[in-house]
């Protein structure tokens, strides 16, 4: 199960924001059902942010758990969880 109660940072626009638990919620339900991310890739970067902070979708995308084209969605969608 990924723990869905914390919070991270991501960069848009220049600008470090906090991500509110609900749309990081919605973020990791986007990230399995929608592009079928496993729970055990999202685990893993998750555990890689322990130690190396930094956005989710990059951690994911720098440890090879997501495409290009994946990692753009994401901040595609991410963009629109906050307008």
């Amino acid at each position: 199960m990924v723990n869905c109660s914390m919070t991270i940072d991501f960069t848009e626009g220049g600008e470090i924001q906090q991500m509110s638990p609900s749309t990081y919620s919605r973020l990791v339900s986007f990230l399995l059902e929608d592009l079928a991310i496993s729970a055990a890739a999202i685990g893993v970067a998750l555990r890689h942010s322990e130690q190396d902070p930094g956005p989710l979708p990059m951690i994911l995308w720098q440890y090879g758990l997501i495409t290009l084209e994946q990692l753009e969605k994401i901040y595609d969608w991410l963009e629109t969880a906050y307008l």
